[in-house]
């Protein structure tokens, strides 16, 4: 008896899926789109190993297969999985296995089930080797650096038997009163398109087509479905899953860059996001999904839904069956742990939908599966973890840090200092350097910025807590001023944390509930939004106190959202360092810019603001000529693209090919470069930043933004060294948000800007024609 059609590795995947849906019964349909259980759930630990439960094989059942299981091997306190209960290094292919072997057994058409992750930093699980979070990634204006670390993450994942890597890239933070901004690559949609594209090549491999990934996934490569789709960092007053006020022209020009070069690098899927936009959420949006995404953008991959994000459609549908109906004909493809998708087949039978709706988006479950070569190859079997991630993620951490203020003598520290005071309740965490989604680590592992100073410094080195994260207690301020008069040098380690405990409460989709006041002593992460974004009380008692002692001070800032420092206390220090969450080994990343052994390259993903009041800060608004308010500045205290470094650099002018160009009916403009000089003028090597700026200055079809990034270059430079810097200038350099919508070079006079930051730029006129004749 010939094999089935979809058994044929050799035919062509929608030959395949083809086949393979000709094959199947309603519910087994129904089945492919389901993702509903909570994949800790799959599994018990008893004495003798790993066993699967009868709830995960009554779920098999019930639809004679399974779609996808969510977090096999994810642990947190929101799961409860511990190192006592859940699934180490060792087995975590075993039992992926032993999941995958019961679905293919167990059921008449033996699809293989799709094992889903999260790797928001690294893959969420026991032993997972944990990076900096994705605001720290953005600091370092590395997207190649990103690239490595996400092929490595992605074969970790592989090895532990999953399949489909969930990471957040495309939320950006324009208010950091919310949460997730440690989530995001930063407030600039330039910058996170370069990181989100260096995700997808470096997880998936390079796609072969735009939207539809690689024809196959090599057995080291994860599929990557980007979070959140769309607009999801643009919530009002930074409230997490809160409705947004955007505009369709502030949606295309800031929140869909990030996606449209994710999905043209060819990520695998989306995951739609909470939000509504203009009154529709995003995962019952049609026009989004279905009419920009597919049909205006090519994408043939998945789209997911949030956790339990489809049930919420049913204050609109009336009910859970045509709220699954409404997500499904809009283009939602997979669920995730919802009760609406589990009756869609009542949905099709009640005419609410069409089963050829339903079969298009298993279509693209069973697709995916083909790709990743699941049919032939459904097993992981014995495979060894991939070497090198845990020094990439140092790297990642010390190329972090930035540089805020410095009075150009206190840094870098001499090792030998003879009395080194470290203060502060950031001091000597690795739980709260590691940031939200990530699970425990094992005892002793990682360096705490106290370790790192101690293994670098020669002297003494002395420890205070001083206060706690948060609250205004100052018992211990106290024994921390003592200390830090007594010593040469005080570094004084303050911040945030998205430790999650597990005294703190959840909501059904994993998120930190806050009723009175913060959770225990998280500050920042999913769920944890703050009106103020100043330190809490103790700690700028801490700071005020330690600062007057006349002992010269670092002020090390441990946080996942930029956090405002009076102006007042900071300038009371001789150095102000920001270290996004660094990960497990941030401590020594740290450690090593503070003792000079590595310079401090990190740039500002995001603007700092002198208050929350302010907000919001980030630099590319529009440009109406605003002069700020009456008590205070509108700018922020550090704007986007700054930081320091030991050294001093100076910017020649930009120099422009030529001053005025044409542009073609196909939207094309010649070749144009723009060459700056940089020159290193001070006694210490650097790796300077150069960034790239555009303004429209007159013209196009709608009003322009301050400025906008569209270029930056990493040189570095010895001491007296000059280079010269050069970026090509072309029609995605020059081109804006049409009336249309649509991306496009328009006629008009354009500032190409050059310098370290956003507000310290130089610029050269370049004339762009034909300009339009009068009406």
């Amino acid at each position: 008896m010939p094999q089935p059609r979809y058994r044929d590795p050799a035919a062509p995947v929608a030959d395949r899926v083809r086949d393979l849906l000709s094959r199947m019964t309603l519910t087994e349909k129904v089945g492919q789109v389901n993702q509903r259980m909570y994949g800790w759930q799959a599994y018990e630990r008893t004495p003798a190993g790993h066993r699967l439960t009868e709830a995960f094989r009554a779920e098999v059942a019930a639809y004679d297969g399974m779609g996808a299981l969510y977090g096999l091997q994810r642990a947190d306190p929101w799961s409860g999985v511990t190192f006592g209960t859940g699934i180490g290094a060792a087995e975590g292919a075993r039992v992926s296995d032993a999941v995958q072997r019961h679905v293919v057994e167990n059921t008449r058409l033996g699809i293989p089930v799709l094992m889903v992750e999260e790797m928001p930093h690294g893959h969420q699980a026991l032993d997972g080797t944990v990076l900096p979070v994705n605001l720290a990634v953005g600091a370092t204006w590395d997207p190649g650096l990103y690239e490595e670390a996400a092929a490595l993450a992605a074969a970790e994942l592989r090895a532990r038997g999953g399949h489909v890597a969930l990471v957040s890239a495309l939320d950006l933070v324009r208010d950091p009163r919310w949460g997730r901004a440690e989530e995001c690559f930063g407030e600039d949609p330039y910058l996170a398109a370069r990181f989100t594209e260096a995700l997808v090549r470096g997880a998936q491999g390079p796609g072969e087509a735009p939207g539809r990934g690689p024809v196959s996934y090599g057995a080291d490569r994860a599929a990557v479905v980007l979070k959140h789709f769309a607009g999801q960092g643009a919530t009002v007053g930074g409230r997490n899953s809160a409705a947004t006020e955007l505009g369709a022209r502030e949606l295309h020009e800031i929140h869909l860059p990030a996606a449209l070069a994710g999905v043209r690098a060819g990520a695998a899927g989306v995951m739609a996001a909470y939000n509504e936009f203009d009154g529709v959420p995003c995962a019952a949006n049609r026009e989004l999904l279905t009419g920009l995404l597919r049909e205006r953008w090519g994408f043939e991959g998945l789209v997911m839904a949030d956790g339990c994000a489809l049930d919420r459609l049913t204050r609109l549908a009336g009910d859970p069956v045509a709220a699954g109906a409404l997500a499904l004909a809009a283009g939602t493809d997979l669920s995730l742990w919802d009760e609406s998708f589990p009756r869609l087949a009542e949905a099709v039978r009640r005419g609410l939908v069409r089963e050829s709706v339903l079969d298009a988006a298993v279509g693209r479950v069973l697709a995916l599966k083909f790709r990743l070569g699941l049919f032939e190859r459904p097993y992981t079997g014995e495979r060894r973890a991939p070497a090198g991630l845990r020094e990439l993620s140092e790297r990642i951490a010390r190329e972090s840090v930035v540089l805020l203020r410095h009075d150009g003598a206190t840094l870098p520290l001499s090792e030998h200092l003879r009395r080194i005071a470290v203060i502060g309740p950031n001091a000597d965490s690795v739980p709260q350097q590691i940031g939200d989604y990530t699970a425990p680590q094992r005892p002793g592992a990682g360096v705490t910025v106290l370790d790192g100073i101690r293994a670098a410094a020669i002297g003494e080195v002395s420890y205070a807590r001083g206060c706690e994260l948060v609250g205004g207690d100052r018992s211990g301020i106290p024994a921390a001023v003592a200390l830090a008069a007594s010593c040469e040098v005080a570094v004084l380690v303050l911040g945030g944390s998205s430790a999650r405990e597990s005294a703190t409460r959840f909501d059904s989709n994993g998120a930190a509930v806050v009723s009175s006041g913060l959770p225990v002593d998280m500050t920042c992460g999913e769920g944890v939004d703050l009106a103020e974004l100043g330190l809490p009380e103790g700690q700028s008692a801490l700071l005020s106190a330690v600062t007057a002692t006349g002992t010269p001070v670092v002020v090390v800032l441990v946080q996942g959202r930029p956090h405002a420092v009076p102006e007042d206390l900071a300038a009371r220090a001789g150095a102000v360092l920001s270290a996004w969450y660094p990960g497990p080994w941030g401590g020594r990343a740290i450690a090593e810019v503070l003792f000079g052994a590595a310079g401090p390259v990190g740039r500002l993903p995001v603007s700092v603001p002198r208050s929350a009041a302010q907000l919001p800060v980030f630099y590319n608004g529009k440009d109406h000529g605003y002069r700020g308010y009456v008590d205070q500045p509108a700018t922020a205290r550090h704007p986007f693209g700054h930081g320091l470094s030991y050294t001093t650099v100076e910017y020649g002018a930009p120099r422009l090919s030529r001053d005025a160009v044409t542009v073609s009916p196909s939207g094309a403009v010649p070749p144009l470069t723009c060459v700056v000089e940089v020159a290193n003028t001070g006694a210490r090597p650097v790796d300077e930043t150069v960034q790239l700026y555009v303004r429209r200055v007159l013209g196009g079809s709608s009003w322009p933004r301050v400025r906008e990034l569209r270029g930056f270059v990493r040189t570095a430079l010895a001491p007296g060294e000059r280079a010269e810097v050069s970026f090509t200038i072309g029609a995605q350099t020059l081109a804006s948000v049409t009336r249309s919508l649509e991306q496009a070079v328009e006629p008009g006079t354009f500032e190409i800007a050059t310098g370290p930051s956003a507000d310290r730029t130089t610029g050269a006129v370049l004339t762009v024609g034909p300009w339009p004749e009068p009406s």
